[in-house]
């Protein structure tokens, strides 16, 4: 069902990055891998990023583009929120967050420097198609100890295919990223804990 916001309350840059600087990892709230870490909020153009994911869906795209088109009769641009927001949405008790897409400064093994996206795909695999140039909030200088849980497609977006379900023709399920180490989720950052219910557009929201 197609989601209709009817409040939006902006919070600016400065309250954003001093947000992101309380993320924690998701399974030991004590680490905060952005804490010492540079945090801007910059306008890249998405072929200068880097996705570790291997698939978009379609039915996530068009809720993105569905909500591109609730936020802009709020005067809001999806593309460039200026800071974040907090969404009402009908029908949904207490507000929604959400955050500009979240780049890391990722260094490889090989000594390559990636712009790495670890939060945001569908927005930006959107902008792409719509020759935008978006807003990020670009993370440089992580704590070593937190690489990000999964490394960057080798081929880049030519390796993000979009799709219609995650279950592939012979009955297993899609490979969604290719992780660093076994034990991924200890790297896991929780975005959810500093700002209000980022989980929700992912789930109920459906966003």
């Amino acid at each position: 069902m197609p989601i209709t916001v009817t409040e939006v309350h902006q919070h600016d840059v400065n309250e954003l990055i001093e947000r992101m600087r309380r993320v924690s990892l998701l399974e030991d709230k004590s680490l905060l891998p952005y804490q010492n870490a540079s945090v801007s909020l910059e306008q890249i153009s998405p072929d200068s990023l880097a996705p570790a994911q291997l698939y978009v869906l379609r039915s996530n795209l068009e809720r993105q583009r569905h909500l591109k088109f609730e936020l802009a009769r709020h005067g809001v641009d999806l593309f460039r929120l200026n800071g974040f927001v907090e969404l009402q949405l009908e029908g949904e008790d207490g507000l929604v967050g959400m955050i500009p897409p979240v780049v890391e400064e990722s260094v490889e093994a090989n000594g390559r420097v990636v712009n790495l996206i670890c939060d945001g795909i569908h927005r930006l695999f959107l902008a792409r198609l719509e020759w935008v140039v978006p807003e990020v909030v670009f993370v440089r200088g992580i704590d070593k100890r937190f690489p990000y849980y999964a490394y960057p497609n080798v081929r880049g977006w030519d390796d993000v295919q979009p799709v219609e379900t995650l279950v592939e023709e012979g009955g297993g399920k899609m490979l969604k990223k290719w992780h660093r180490v076994e034990k991924h989720r200890a790297l896991y950052r929780d975005f959810t804990g500093p700002f209000s219910n980022l989980s929700v557009p992912r789930g109920v929201g459906q966003m």
